[in-house]
């Protein structure tokens, strides 16, 4: 089957976000922890908001993690889906 067939199944994309969702927000997690580990243990919340957030910081921060989750999600419920 190919993968527009089966892109066009309800159950493709409810596999889909089973996959992307988690893998975002771990990608998120491990992003935080890599760029703000010392100001996240220690409580500094305004300094993360900083460092990662504001002034549009938020756009790329999302931006590539959000497009390389749905990347990797579509590669893996394609590969699965039968």
């Amino acid at each position: 089957m190919s993968f527009l067939e089966k892109a066009q199944q309800k159950q493709f994309w409810i596999n889909f976000l089973k996959i992307t969702i988690p893998f975002l927000i771990l990608v998120i997690i491990v992003a935080l922890i890599m760029e703000s580990s010392r100001d996240i243990f220690a409580g500094n919340w305004e300094t993360v908001n900083e460092a990662n957030f504001t002034n549009g910081k938020w756009k790329s921060f999302f931006g590539y993690k959000i497009f390389l989750s749905a990347l990797y999600g579509l590669w893996i419920t394609n590969k699965n889906m039968k």
